[in-house]
């Protein structure tokens, strides 16, 4: 299958390290992975803060970059849920809709489409997972603790895949961690409460590490416990799915 890697901008710029283990996870898996090298911004910061017809521009050049591919992934749930649900206000171009339907975030990737059933992973650390807003509600990767339905996750099965891993049990698992990008501006006292919150919880329970699926919730608990002198680090599920220490 050909396969185009769709790497977030604040990924590139802060977190590479997740792009390079997306691309190396999937090769891994038997992917034929590109990247295309034109790619910017899918728009979504512009969008969130009230520009969105500024934003049109810069999906449109998305997706003239990822027209052409079977599937596009990207280790974001935000960044693919805006693709994916908001693009609905571009020109709905058969290119358009074709990127639209095409776009996966990494864990429904492997579980959905190549549903793997193992992994060369290890990692020997007690994991706590952070499950973000975005990829949880809005993608629905797992389920939501205010329904009332049976418990699912296309995460925590890929976790569980990995020699060595501990997954610890958190008192408040679906919490959002107070990042919501704009909002960790406009609230911003809000946000790092939220935040602190989060971290104490996996602090509590015995987490060496953190993971998720979006870098952006990682960034902002990354700062927090930095601040608070913790020895817990996070670590992105690309990155863990990827890993090779024993």
């Amino acid at each position: 299958m050909k396969v185009a890697l769709f790497v977030p901008c604040y990924i590139d710029q802060f977190y590479p390290q997740v792009a390079i283990a997306t691309m190396e996870l999937l090769t891994k898996l038997g992917c034929n992975v590109d990247f295309p090298l034109n790619q910017t911004c899918c728009g979504q910061p512009m969008a969130n803060s009230g520009c969105e017809k500024d934003a049109i521009s810069t999906g449109m050049n998305l997706v003239a970059n990822f027209t052409g591919y079977d599937y596009i992934v990207g280790p974001s749930g935000s960044c693919v849920l805006h693709v994916r649900e908001h693009y609905s206000k571009l020109p709905q171009t058969k290119e358009v809709t074709k990127v639209r339907n095409n776009i996966y975030e990494l864990s429904e990737f492997l579980t959905d489409i190549l549903q793997i059933q193992s992994l060369e992973a290890n990692f020997p650390f007690k994991v706590g997972l952070h499950q973000s807003c975005h990829g949880q509600r809005g993608m629905r990767l797992s389920q939501c603790s205010e329904l009332n339905q049976p418990y699912y996750s296309k995460i925590v099965p890929l976790l569980k895949l990995v020699k060595g891993i501990e997954l610890i049990e958190l008192d408040r698992k679906d919490e959002c961690c107070g990042f919501g990008g704009t909002f960790c501006v406009s609230e911003e006292a809000v946000s790092a409460r939220m935040g602190i919150d989060r971290i104490n919880d996996h602090i509590k329970n015995g987490a060496q590490y953190i993971t998720a699926g979006d870098s952006s919730c990682l960034m902002h608990l990354e700062g927090l416990l930095k601040r608070k002198g913790s020895s817990v680090r996070i670590i992105h599920l690309a990155e863990l799915l990827n890993s090779s220490i024993n």
